[in-house]
This record gives C-alpha cells, structure tokens and sequence, in this order.
C-alpha cells in the first residue's frame, strides 16, 4: 500500500469522526424531540369524537376552535403577558445580582454562587407549595399584615402570586449566563472609564451593559421560554380558574381526553413562542452588535 493511499484513508476516517461521535447524541434528539413532536402535529390535524374517541380524519377544526374562542385566545395573551412580565423582573434583579457577584471576591463568590444554585436542587413543586404556604390566607405575608393592623389580602390564586412564584423559580437562569459574560470581560476596561472621569452610571451603561448583553439575551430566552411553558407554577399558585396554556393542554389531555385540541393548543403555543424569542433575539443581537462594533 503506497503513502498516497494510506494518508487518504487517514484522513477520510478523520472527517467521518465528527459524524460518529455526534450520532449517538443525533438520534437521541430525533427520538426524545423530533419523533414526538411530529406525532404531536400529526394529532393535532385528528378529529375528536366524544363518543367515539380520536378518528384518524384530517381536520383543521382544532386549529380553528383554539383561535376563534375568546377563552382560549385570553389564556394565550396571560401565558405570554405574565411570561413576559417574569422576564423583565428577572433581568432587572439578575443583572445587578450577577454584576456584584463577578466582582466578588474568594471566598465570599463561591458562597453566594451556592446560594443562587442551590436552590435548583430543591423540586419545583416543593419551592412552589412553600409560597402557596407563605402567600396563603393564613400565611407569612398576611400574618405580617396583621400584626400592624391591616387588612389581609388575597395573594394565592392570583396573577400576582404566579409571577412572584415564577421569578423566584427562574431567577438563577438569568444570572448565571449573565455571570458566565461578565466573568469574560476585562475589570480594567471599567477602571479606565473610572479614571478617565466617568461616573460608576456611565461606566455601567456605555462599558459593562453592552458586553453583557448577550449574556443578558441568553437568560432573557431561558426564562421566557420556560415561564410559557410552566406548568407545576400556575397550577399550585393559580389554582383551579386562573388557568395558563400548560394546565389547559393538561386538562385537555387527562380530564376531557380531547387529545388533538390539546395537541393543537401546544403545537400554537410552540409557534408563538418560537416566533417571539427569534424577533427578540435578532433585535437584541443587531443592538448588541451596532454598539459593540
């Protein structure tokens, strides 16, 4: 065999490695996401009879019930309003939190990091019972209110009680990619700004802000994705009535058994979803990259 011959099967071994060592991983994303996402949309174009079950007819009724009904159209604006709402808390409390916590110093860092994390390794569900617990009618909120005289107040069961449950919840995915930047930058470009005559405000705004923002687009995309799409949040802190797009497909699929109108309600909420997280990220990325250059 000549050297020619074997450099070129070295070589072909070498570019195929790439496709081996990503294929596991490639068809653990088509069965775990793909597959079940196209057997989704296929169930949500299936008719539904209530005496009959799901009839294997295409339909577009789902698709055309979800988007005609006030009921389900107001769900979809609360769903996207208080998943909103999360996110605009979450960047005001984690940016600064994040800022003070990349200019920490050992041990102090990897304390308050813990901290932030930690609460991670604690369920949903149990962090989520503990508000129930704290702004029920009896709870620690109320109590307090009651002891300097006022009036108690219904917190649980409102919209209130869902995006103080849904901050606390997606807080720590704001800070962490907004640290994980911060951490990248260069502390002495600020002081620079500082000697130069800025002020901390300046320094912040025209320096530190800009070259975070993609760290801030980062956890902005995480919480607003998952705030949309929570389920275990709305349905222990908003009960039964004040209902969000995951407790309606829940309750489409386990109470009244309409599969493909549960079906179709996620695959809209998917799309909208995806169409406002790819507008906000190309105008974030476009502002990101006018001021940085």
């Amino acid at each position: 065999m000549s050297a020619t011959t074997a450099d070129t099967k070295i070589k072909e071994k070498r570019s195929r490695a790439p496709l081996f060592l990503a294929g596991p991983a490639t068809l653990l994303f088509i069965g775990l996401v793909l597959l079940p996402l196209a057997l989704t949309v296929i169930l949500s174009f299936n008719s539904y009879n209530y005496d009959t079950g799901i009839e294997n007819t295409f339909t577009l009724h789902n698709y055309m019930q979800v988007l005609q009904d006030d009921y389900y159209l107001s769900i979809f604006w609360r769903t996207l309003r208080l998943a909103l709402l999360t996110t605009v808390i979450a960047v005001v409390i984690g940016v600064p939190e994040a800022y003070i916590l990349s200019n920490m110093r050992a041990p102090w860092r990897s304390i308050f990091l813990l901290v932030i994390i930690g609460p991670l390794l604690v369920s949903v569900v149990v962090r989520t019972f503990g508000w129930s617990m704290i702004l029920g009618r009896n709870g620690f909120v109320n109590g307090a209110l009651g002891m300097v005289g006022l009036e108690p107040v219904q917190l649980l069961y409102t919209e209130t009680a869902i995006v103080v449950g849904l901050v606390h919840i997606m807080l720590p995915f704001m800070v962490i990619p907004v640290w994980t930047v911060l951490q990248k930058l260069d502390p002495t470009v600020e002081a620079a700004a500082l000697t130069l005559g800025a002020s901390r405000f300046t320094a912040l705004r025209r320096i530190v802000f800009p070259q975070a923002m993609l760290g801030i687009l980062s956890g902005s995309l995480i919480v607003f994705a998952l705030s949309a799409s929570s389920f275990a949040i709305p349905g222990l802190l908003g009960g039964r009535r004040l209902k969000m797009a995951a407790t309606v497909v829940y309750d489409e699929f386990m109470i009244e058994l309409n599969w493909p109108l549960g079906a179709a309600i996620a695959i809209i909420v998917l799309v909208a979803n995806l169409v406002i997280m790819i507008a906000y990220n190309r105008m974030i990325e476009g502002q990101a990259k006018r001021k940085l250059g």
